[in-house]
C-alpha cells in the first residue's frame, strides 16, 4: 500500500518539500494582511478579536479615547514607538507559524525513486532494474530541519542538503563517496 508520496524535479525542491508541504502547515502570510500605512494596520487590528490581542500582547495601552483619535485620522501624530508597536502587532497576526513535523514523517520509511550516485555507482532507483533507496527516517537527526521549517527557511537546497547528512547518512552511511542525486525527476514515498 502506498503511503504519502512528493514528487519534483529534485530531491529536495520538490520531492521533499512537496511531501511535507502536503502533510503539515508551512509557515506563510496571510493574503489579508498587506497593509502598508500604521492607520490601516490599526483599523484592521481592532477590527477583530485577534488583532486587538496582538495590540494587548505588543504592549500598546492607550485611553480608548486616543485610540478613537487614532482611528479617526490617518493624519493624527503618533509617537514612533507607538508606530512600531502597531506594526509588530500586524506583523504577528500576519504571519501563521508552521505546524511543528510530526513524528510519522521523522521516523517514516523513506523510499527515494529516482538518479542516486555515490561514488561510481550511479542509478535510476524504483525501476525494475534498481529498487528505490530506502531510509529509516527514524535514525536521522531532524532539530536542524525542524528548526528552518519552522522559520520558514527550508529551502528546497538546504531541505535536500540536511536531508542528504542528518537522514541518510545517519540512517545507511556516507557512501562510497558521498551521496549526489542529479536528476530531473524524483519521487519521496513515506512508508
Amino acid at each position: 500500500m502506498a503511503g504519502p508520496t512528493g514528487r519534483g524535479g529534485s530531491l529536495g525542491a520538490a520531492a521533499l518539500n512537496d511531501l511535507l508541504r502536503a502533510r503539515v502547515t508551512p509557515r506563510h502570510r496571510l493574503s489579508s494582511y498587506n497593509a502598508k500605512h500604521w492607520h490601516a494596520q490599526l483599523s484592521q487590528l481592532t477590527a477583530t478579536h485577534r488583532g486587538q490581542q496582538a495590540l494587548e500582547d505588543a504592549g500598546l495601552h492607550v485611553t480608548t479615547k486616543t485610540l478613537i483619535n487614532w482611528l479617526s485620522d490617518a493624519e493624527y501624530n503618533v509617537r514612533r514607538s507607538y508606530l512600531d508597536i502597531i506594526h509588530t502587532a500586524y506583523e504577528n497576526v500576519a504571519i501563521v507559524p508552521a505546524e511543528p513535523i510530526p513524528d510519522h514523517i521523522k521516523r517514516g520509511q523513506y523510499e527515494i525513486s529516482g538518479v542516486v550516485k555515490t561514488g561510481d555507482d550511479e542509478r535510476t532507483r524504483g525501476t525494475v532494474d534498481a529498487a528505490p533507496l530506502r531510509i529509516d527516517g527514524s535514525r536521522g537527526h531532524w532539530d536542524e530541519i525542524e528548526e528552518l521549517w519552522l522559520a520558514g527557511e527550508l529551502t528546497d537546497d538546504e531541505f535536500e542538503d540536511h536531508f542528504i547528512d542528518d537522514v541518510i547518512v545517519e540512517a545507511i552511511g556516507e557512501g562510497t563517496d558521498g551521496w549526489e542525486f542529479s536528476g530531473a525527476s524524483y519521487s519521496v514515498e513515506i512508508r
